[in-house]
């Protein structure tokens, strides 16, 4: 079985790789990274080959600069690129929060420039795996992974499911909050990538939906996924809101704190990233994957700490993470479950592949999982996953100021799509400004125009 990663070179890929070795030998003959940039092959591609030379299987991991090697008698693919790189996010920031609006890499202006200039390169690997491998499942990492997948969807050319561990990453940590074991509960959940709420929290067929409103405030100690909300505008709705939904709900203290931070997500993440590819080849000419396995892991774990910090905190919170982790032992090559949405993809591949079925929250179409959407919009919801497929499972009843938000964002997703694929930036700036987070259709050309400006040849096919 063959497994190809599109961005193969990406931050994450030495770590997911380590994963899938560590914990599943043998169930691919292949790993194919595939990354067009000559750098990231030199350092993180090359890093996650070395580990598997580390681990025993040194003929699994392969690298190209093809893509067409790649992707022939590719059985799955992992979707995982960034169009125009860490420059392109900052970009799509900055343009933004120099209006005072939300510049968020996957939500409002930020997330319409990042799938205009991304879409088109997905749809042109889509064509290129239908005709080398077209019985091959495609399974979306790329942001903004909703609307990406609901592209390829559209498109028609693949099969295809997008992954996001933010649902499923929710309902673990209300478990732990519960002191339940995660297989006792049955939550229902549902919105769409990145816009989504628990509706339902039931242990051992108990309710506790009610209480978990109740103690919100107690529940926002306890992680920070839920600390920057308002806990009586929770409690209002009367549904637990999975993190990114704070964009929607408070974009003024979001813009505030990036103010006060001096610095973006993007432009910390860019730091990182530029500093831990100078690392692993330093760490490489110096020592050996044991040396350059302990840079990286080092970095990850600081980008890891700092998620969102910035954002909501307005700090990066860079200096605390830098000291817990360089007090920390040196994390090995060897390595338990992989959890993210790495792990969560894995599940899917196990449950396709007869490996193991489960049930998973993905980006599917939707059908009748919620039934204020059309079937072929793509949302995200509980699925079962086996060697027939995806099944929908019962979603949630979302409150009706959640549906509207959906509903609006929706609209705003096909209309990006329908830009895309028409190459039109008139019709960019009408879908932009449907989004709640864009100030009216003025605001949204200046943004298009702005954006196909700075972004150069990635949206150049606007016109």
């Amino acid at each position: 079985m063959k497994l190809t990663v599109l961005g193969g070179g990406g931050v994450r890929t030495p770590a997911f790789v380590r994963a899938v070795l560590a914990t599943r030998p043998g169930a691919f003959d292949e790993i194919c990274l595939f990354e067009p940039d000559a750098i990231r092959r030199a350092t993180t591609a090359r890093l996650a080959a070395e580990v598997a030379v580390a681990l025993a299987q040194p003929s699994v991991v392969t690298v190209t600069a093809d893509a067409a090697e790649a992707l022939t008698q590719a059985n799955y693919v992992f979707s995982a690129i960034r169009v125009g790189g860490d420059r392109g996010r900052v970009i799509d920031e900055q343009v933004a929060l120099r209006r005072g609006i939300v510049g968020q890499e996957t939500t409002g202006a930020g997330g319409c420039a990042m799938a205009l200039r991304t879409i088109p390169v997905v749809l042109s690997y889509c064509d290129l795996l239908s005709e080398c491998s077209p019985g091959a499942v495609l399974i979306n990492f790329t942001n903004p992974a909703g609307l990406i997948t609901q592209a390829i969807s559209a498109h028609g050319r693949v099969s295809a499911v997008g992954v996001c561990d933010t649902p499923s990453g929710t309902i673990a940590d209300l478990a732990r909050f519960a002191e339940v074991d995660a297989e006792r509960v049955r939550a229902r959940y549902g919105g769409l990538n990145h816009l989504g709420w628990v509706t339902s929290f039931e242990v051992d067929g108990e309710e506790l939906i009610g209480d978990l409103l109740a103690r919100f405030d107690e529940l926002q100690r306890s992680g920070h996924q839920f600390a920057a909300f308002d806990a009586e505008e929770v409690r209002r709705v009367g549904a637990i809101p999975t993190e990114y939904v704070y964009y929607y709900y408070d974009p003024r203290r979001y813009v505030d704190s990036v103010s006060r931070a001096g610095s973006s997500r993007g432009q910390d993440v860019q730091g990182l990233n530029d500093e831990l590819l100078t690392a692993i080849g330093k760490a490489f000419a110096d020592g050996d994957v044991h040396a350059a396995w302990s840079a990286y892991a080092n970095l990850i774990g600081i980008r890891h700490d700092t998620y969102m910090k910035t954002d909501t905190h307005g700090a990066s919170g860079q200096a605390e993470a830098r000291a817990l982790r360089s007090a920390a032992t040196s994390v090995p090559i060897d390595a338990a479950e992989p959890g993210g949405y790495e792990g969560l993809a894995l599940r899917v591949i196990d449950g396709l592949s007869g490996r193991r079925a489960s049930d998973v929250i993905v980006n599917v179409r939707n059908g009748r999982a919620l039934d204020f959407l059309d079937p072929g919009d793509v949302v995200v919801v509980p699925a079962r996953v086996d060697s027939d497929g995806l099944t929908r499972l019962e979603a949630a009843d979302l409150p009706r100021s959640a549906q509207a938000l959906v509903l609006a964002v929706k609209e705003y997703e096909r209309g990006v799509v329908e830009a895309a694929l028409s190459r039109s930036a008139s019709l960019a700036a009408v879908a932009l400004a449907q989004h709640p987070l864009a100030p009216g259709i003025t605001a949204a050309r200046e943004l298009i125009a702005d954006y196909v400006e700075l972004q150069g040849e990635h949206l150049a096919y606007l016109r």
